[in-house]
Order: C-alpha cells, then structure tokens, then sequence
C-alpha cells in the first residue's frame, strides 16, 4: 500500500478547526524601558504558574496567542516584548486593541524608572542599552521613551521601579495577578512625599499638606503614619474624613467607567511633605474606607523610611 493510500493516522487527524479548539485565554503583556525589571516581572509570572515567552518580537504575538488558544492546559500566558521590536511596535499596538474585542483576557503592564536610575543600572550591569548605538546611554533612553509611548498611554498598569527592588517588585507583580481575576477595579493607594517628586504611575494624585504637619510636635515627628497616635491626630483634623470620603467616592465614580474601557488598575497617590506623617495615614484611611466597600485594595507607602 503506498502512502497515499494509508488511512489517515488516528492522532493527527484528529485535530479540530479553530472555532471548535479554542479556548479562553488570559494574557499579560509586559513591556517598558529596558533596565526597568521587565526580567523580574516575568519570572515572578513563570513563578505564579504562568507560561511566560520573553524576548518575543511583536510581529509573533498573534501566532502565539492563536497557539496558545489551540493548546491544551495553557490558559495563562505572559509575553515579554522590548524595544528591540522597532519597526514591529506599529503592528503590537494594533494586536493590543483588537485582541480584547476577540476574546481574549488581555492587560498590558508598562515597566518604567528615572532616566537616572536606569543610567546606574545599565552602568552596574556594564552592558549598553540596545538603542544608543555609538551614543549615550541616555540618548537610548530617549529613543525609547517615543518608541513606546502609546504602549505606555494605554498599558492597564504602569508600575514605576525607581525606587523598588527586585522583592519588591516581585510582590507588586504577584499582587496584580492573582489566582481569579477580580469582577471590579483594582485599587492601589500609596503614599509619597513630594520632596522626592510625584509618583509618575499614579492615576490620581491627592495633595494632603492642607493638614497641620505632625513633624512639628515634637512627640509625633519620630513616628509614622501608621503609629496610632499620628493615624489620630491627621484623622481628626478639620477637613480629613471629607478627603477621605471624597476620594473614595470618586474611585466608586470612575470604576466602572474604568472596567468598561479595559482598564484594571488604579492608583491613587496621597502625598504630603516628606511621605512620613498624613499621606501615610490618609492612604491607610481611604483603604480600609475601599475595602469596606468592595474595592479590592493594597496599599503602599513609596517613601516611608526615607527621612
């Protein structure tokens, strides 16, 4: 019997069309500067359980995710695209709007630091950035900021890793992903100090100096935020049981108009002088106020422990 005439072998002809196999499909983009931790988020992803492509070029992310549909026991996936992608960026940007509208679970997390950190970086690593060429390492920089600007407009979250290190972001990538994905908003309050500037992964920056300082009574300046004499003496303040209702009636506002346009994430910054007195405990207040109601929360207090 030749071979055209063999029966059809029982295991490969047994394979469906695409409309038959596919399956649904949650997938984490992870992109930003080059030095940012991009590596990190995506070992923090294979950690979690999820099957992670680093280093892939944009051009491919719709062969994968169509492979990734057809393939069985693989419904997380994490790809990991850079700047080296060039040219391609043109194509992912289109394969970010449409992937969603085609079913599947995408979000997109942007990945960025101070052209300052990234410098020192690069220079402890002792490697170049990949677009400076014969150029500085911050004319790669620069290069790479345009390059992924609408990536970066449009991520669902953008985590800065200035001042972040390698557990910590860790955890900021474990705490975005969990096991089920969560039916409302995200919510993220951080506290900062705006001596060290504001955060630039905040989608709302709240502006706590309106409060008397702790710092100048001399029993409250060695504490914190989170000490319950200062949590005290800033929540009892004219005015501050409205700035925390307020705020978190505006999240309750924005939530679904959030959901509704694909986004996820949402951080609301609460600053004060140095990040040590009331944003911290104005950002522990409007969480506990999130999490009574419904809001799944974390907070972070970015500058704690700095002075």
């Amino acid at each position: 019997m030749t071979d055209a005439a063999m029966p059809p072998d029982p295991v490969t002809s047994t394979a469906t069309g695409p409309e038959e196999s596919e399956h649904s499909l949650q997938l984490a983009l992870v992109t930003g500067m080059s030095g940012a931790g991009r590596s990190t988020a995506a070992r923090a992803l294979e950690d979690m359980g999820w099957f992670v492509i680093d280093n892939m070029p944009p051009s491919l992310l719709r062969s994968a995710v169509d492979l990734a549909r057809r393939t069985p026991d693989v419904y997380r996936v994490g790809v990991v695209v850079d700047a080296r992608g060039g040219s391609f960026f043109s194509e992912l940007s289109e394969a970010v709007r449409r992937l969603p509208q085609e079913g599947v679970d995408l979000r997109t997390v942007f990945l960025e630091a101070a052209d300052e950190a990234l410098v020192r970086r690069f220079e402890s690593s002792r490697r170049p950035h990949p677009l400076q060429g014969g150029q500085r390492i911050l004319d790669g920089l620069a290069a790479e900021r345009t390059l992924l600007s609408d990536l970066r407009a449009e991520a669902d979250l953008v985590i800065d890793t200035t001042n972040l290190n390698v557990h910590e972001l860790r955890r900021r990538i474990e705490e975005s992903f969990p096991e089920e994905l969560p039916p409302t908003l995200m919510c993220t309050v951080m506290s900062f100090g705006f001596k060290y500037g504001v955060p630039v992964d905040a989608d709302m920056v709240a502006d706590a100096r309106f409060l008397p300082n702790p710092y100048w009574d001399e029993q409250l300046r060695p504490l914190t935020g989170q000490d319950a004499r200062v949590s005290a003496d800033v929540l009892n303040r004219p005015g501050a049981q409205d700035f925390i209702e307020t705020y978190d009636r505006l999240v309750r506002i924005v939530s679904s108009g959030y959901l509704r346009e694909g986004k996820r994430y949402v951080t609301v910054a609460v600053g004060c002088t140095g990040g040590k007195h009331r944003s911290v405990a104005l950002a522990e207040a409007l969480a506990r106020r999130l999490e009574t109601d419904g809001v799944p929360v974390r907070t972070f207090h970015r500058d704690l422990g700095r002075e």
